[in-house]
């Protein structure tokens, strides 16, 4: 019998060796903070490469974090194997924030074999520690077979 921890161990090392593969992720500098079955967090410090116009982080930056984390948190109840691929979100946005980080965590809302259905919540931390949502998703993955 397999322990809690080991399966979360590798689980993780699952999630992060994806996450190193993607170039924009290393690029906008996003950590992986927490993995378990059916739930990732991400972070995605502030930094220029993610603002907009204002200053504020670029709700593209936000989008793409909350579609990782989701995917994550999908990839986590795929089987081996196997990758997900996004076929669609919404994403509601509820601030703008400068400074600090974004912390997306995504959920498993219903996992199966042709669709696995996500959420992901986003927030905005800043460099005190206060957290304030900052953006809401819902995500549409399928599996697919891993070509690597």
């Amino acid at each position: 019998m397999t322990s809690a921890p080991t399966e979360h161990a590798a689980l993780r090392q699952r999630v992060q060796a994806s996450l190193d593969r993607q170039g924009m992720m290393q690029q906008l500098g996003v950590r992986l903070l927490a993995v378990a079955p059916g739930t990732v967090t991400l972070a995605l410090p502030y930094s220029d490469r993610v603002t907009q116009q204002q200053g504020g982080f670029h709700g593209g930056a936000m989008g793409a974090l909350a579609d990782i984390a989701g995917g994550y948190a999908g990839l986590t109840v795929a089987p081996e194997g196997m990758e997900v691929t996004t076929v669609e979100y919404k994403i509601n946005f509820l601030a703008a924030f400068q400074g600090g980080e974004l912390q997306a965590t995504g959920r498993v809302l219903k996992g199966g074999k042709r669709i696995i259905v996500t959420s992901a919540e986003v927030v905005h931390v800043a460099p005190d520690g206060q957290r304030t949502d900052c953006a809401v998703m819902q995500q549409t993955l399928v599996p697919v077979p891993k070509t690597y």
